[in-house]
């Protein structure tokens, strides 16, 4: 039997040392997880924020040849639809150049759904000009939709771009 002196016994390492170092290691990476998933998962939520207001924009504009041919015939009403057309355009304009800044694999999709909804809606908005301004409430319903076939294919593409992206 081999006596081991009180010397020996104080220097010697425990299992008490080293879950003493082994607890605080462990739970700083607890923090470091979390903290990552954490931020993972804002940037995620922002990045599907953009994008629906990317999105909004070009559903804003898809709806002007409506809302132009339910005017009222008030020069500020014509001034105020043509402001607003300009401001989506900006507002696409701007998330275009985002998109190719910050979801480059999103960019090519989003450009071909705003041009492919220009193209649809721009024609059907010069339409809706030459029709006369709406003079009653019978007249708010125009019995007809007018198509989005093309943007809906687009819109389609690009949502899946933007899925795969987030």
């Amino acid at each position: 039997m081999e006596i081991v002196s009180a010397a020996e016994r104080s220097s010697a390492w425990s299992w008490a040392q080293t879950t003493a170092l082994i607890v605080p290691f462990v739970a700083l990476l607890g923090v470091y997880v979390t903290y990552a998933l954490n931020q993972r998962s804002v940037r995620r939520e922002r990045r599907s924020k953009t994008f629906a207001e990317a999105l909004t924009a070009v559903e804003e504009y898809l709806e002007m040849p409506y809302r132009i041919r339910r005017r009222p015939d008030l020069p500020e009403v014509r001034r105020e639809l043509t402001d607003e057309v300009s401001s989506i355009l900006a507002r696409m304009a701007f998330h275009q150049a985002w998109l190719q800044i910050e979801a480059s694999s999103v960019a090519g999709p989003y450009a071909a759904l705003v041009a492919t909804a220009r193209a649809e809606a721009g024609v059907q908005m010069s339409v809706a000009w030459l029709h006369p301004p709406i003079t009653s409430d019978n007249g708010m319903n125009l019995g007809t939709a007018y198509s989005r076939d093309r943007s809906n294919a687009a819109k389609t593409t690009c949502i899946a771009a933007m899925r795969r992206h987030l």
